[in-house]
This record gives structure tokens, sequence and C-alpha cells, in this order.
């Protein structure tokens, strides 16, 4: 090995990092950045509201525990009020009147032990669980005490969807959101940054074909290999297939079989449309880098503030107040908020919270590819 060729190479590498000035940037700031985003969350994040309804089945027992359940609640802040009955309950909840709804059984007094019912919406299965820890906290003691000492089972139910021990399918709307709109800017990125470094954009730009041409014909081209990728995963997450045990190998499944309350094509539908806000994005991004690595360093700056924000990690309601409207200028939080409307709740086209998610969506996308193409008339022109 030769020292002097291994010094020499060591000189270019420093010397080519530190005249790229972006990357140095992103190196040092970056990091910076998304440890404290991530920690201003974790430490400022807001304490759950807390909306709740009881509902007495239990008579005059019950009139007992709700008062002290009531006071309870409200030392942590909670807003509390009776519910008529469960019908009620259901209704104010499922509308998001109520965030949180306690039913208390006909036989509080006698069951041993009784049965306490916690009943939430269900479509952000985060959000939900604090919720209910929330509550639990505020009333097992009270009720403990006032049912002949007997502890309390505590059954969770949501309106839409099935309380689930399986984590993938509280994460799986959000997950598959997220991979897709990530994947899909990589692919896009990166194939447009190779398209201008090749000199392929600059001869079509000295042709007649204008460039919202050249942009809606690159968005269709990479947009149907964002189409196939989003199919492959929804069926990876949504299909499986039982293969039996051959020989020495075990039983197994290929893919992730989870349960889909609403329609597999509308969810497809969704997906599709975030993806091609991705693919715009990553036209519009990769006309400010040189390098495929400054692509790649995007990443930290465009997409994990929508990972920590968009409701992906965590509930949207327990950020810090400062941070909560920017989900609203996010992509994913719209396309979070529409899968689990279909994953969850087996929302359709008839439902006003997914056409507008939708139609933020497509806003999104058409928004993204206007200023990718007036971008490029700023760089080539």
């Amino acid at each position: 090995m030769s020292l002097r060729r291994t010094q020499a190479l060591f000189r270019r590498v420093v010397r080519e990092i530190r005249r790229d000035r972006p990357s140095i940037a992103l190196l040092f700031i970056a990091p910076l950045v998304v440890t404290g985003l991530l920690t201003f969350i974790l430490r400022e994040g807001e304490t759950p509201t807390i909306d709740a309804l009881i509902v007495n089945q239990a008579g005059q027992p019950g009139t007992l525990v709700a008062a002290e359940l009531t006071r309870a609640l409200e030392a942590e802040g909670a807003t509390v009020q009776a519910a008529a009955d469960e019908v009620s309950a259901r209704t104010a909840v499922a509308d998001e009147s109520a965030t949180v709804a306690v039913l208390l059984p006909a036989d509080l007094a006698t069951a041993q032990p009784p049965t306490i019912t916690i009943l939430t919406n269900g479509l952000d299965p985060s959000a939900d669980g604090a919720q209910v820890a929330a509550v639990q906290r505020a009333f097992l003691a009270v009720v403990a005490s006032a049912a002949n000492g007997a502890p309390p089972t505590i059954e969770h139910t949501t309106i839409y969807g099935v309380p689930s021990s399986d984590p993938l399918v509280a994460f799986a709307p959000a997950l598959v959101a997220f991979f897709a709109y990530f994947f899909v800017y990589l692919l896009t990125g990166v194939s447009f940054l190779r398209e201008r470094t090749g000199g392929t954009l600059e001869r079509l730009m000295a042709t007649p074909v204008a460039r919202g041409e050249i942009v809606t014909g690159y968005s269709l081209g990479f947009g149907l290999f964002a189409t196939l990728q989003v199919a492959l995963l929804l069926v990876w997450v949504i299909g499986s297939v039982q293969v039996p045990s051959i020989g020495p190998l075990p039983a197994f499944a290929v893919g992730l079989g989870v349960d889909v309350a609403g329609s597999p094509v509308l969810a497809f539908l969704v997906v599709v449309v975030l993806a091609l806000g991705a693919v715009s994005l990553g036209i519009f991004l990769s006309t400010f880098a040189r390098t495929e690595l400054q692509v790649i360093q995007f990443i930290p700056i465009v997409l994990t503030p929508q990972f920590l924000l968009s409701g992906v990690l965590f509930p949207i309601s327990s950020l810090p107040a400062v941070l909560q409207p920017l989900t609203a200028i996010m992509p994913l939080t719209y396309a979070v908020d529409g899968l689990r409307q279909i994953f969850v709740r087996g929302a359709d086209l008839g439902i006003a919270e997914l056409r507008f998610d939708i139609l933020v969506l497509v806003a999104f996308a058409i928004g993204f590819a206007t200023v990718a193409s007036l971008t490029i008339r700023r760089e080539i022109a």
C-alpha cells in the first residue's frame, strides 16, 4: 500500500466535501435540527384534551361513583359531562364532540368484579391510548373502593375498528403512507437528477416542448412506476398467503395480512395521489441538487419533519401547540388521515373527511408540479 497515494485520495475527498457547502450544512446542522425537534416534541408535548362522558347504568351506586370519577377527571383538567345513555355517548364520540366515554354497568355494585367500559373513537390508536391511560388513572381507585373493594375489569372498545394487541394494526395506515412517499421521492429525485446531469433535460429545453409538458411527461413516467410500487406495497400490507411447511421449513405467511375495514381500491387511490405529489416534489427538489447525495440530504429537511409531525409517530393532538398548525401544510397529514378513515372506519367517498383529504392531496400534487416547472425555467433559461 502506498501511503502517498492514500494521502492524496484523503485530501481529495476532504477538498470535495469542503467545497460542497450544502452537504457541509446538512452534515452538521440537520442532525441538530432533527434531534432538537424530536426533543421539543417529547418534552413540550400537549397533555391530551379529555372531553369525557359518563354513562351511569347502575342507578344510585353509579351516581356516587360518577361523582367521584368526575372530580378525579376534572383534577386532571378534563371536561366531564353526563350522557343519557350509551347510544348518545357513542354518537358524541363518533362525531368527536367527546373524546372518551366511560360506561358504568348496571351490575356495578354486585358484580365481582364489575366490568367498566371505556369507549374511544378508534381512528387514531395512539391518541386513544393516551385517552384510556388518563381515564384509567382517574377512576380505577374510585371504582375499586366503591365496588365492594373488588378491582374492576377494564374493557376498551372503539367506535371504528377493533382494539388489537398487534401494533401493526395501529400503525399500518401511517406506515403505508410514509414509506410510499419516501421511496417515490427517492426514485424521482435521483432519476430526474440523472436526466439533468446527463444533458437530456437541456436538450429537451432546446426543442419546442413546453416546460409544463416536460414536467407532465416526467411526472407521468415516474408516476407509472410509483403506481406499481404503491400497488405492490398495498398487496404486501393487506394480503397474506399461508405457505404450509415444506420439509424442514416450518409454515409461514407471505404478506402482513392487515385487515382493512374499507375498500382497498380507495386506499390505493389515496396512496397513488400522495405518490404523484411525491413525484412532483422530487422533480422540484432535484433541481436544487448537483449530486445524488444532495437529493438524499433533503430528506432531513422535507421528509423527517413530516414523519414527526403528521401523525405517523405522535398523535397531532399531543404535539406542542406551536407545531400543530404546521401539520396543515404537510401532505402526509392528509394521507395518514385518509388511510385511517379507510382502514379503520371503513369510509367511502360519501364521507366528507375522506373527500377533503383526497382533494387536498390532489392540490398538493398540482402545486408541486407547478413550482417544479417554474424551477426548471429559472435554472435553465
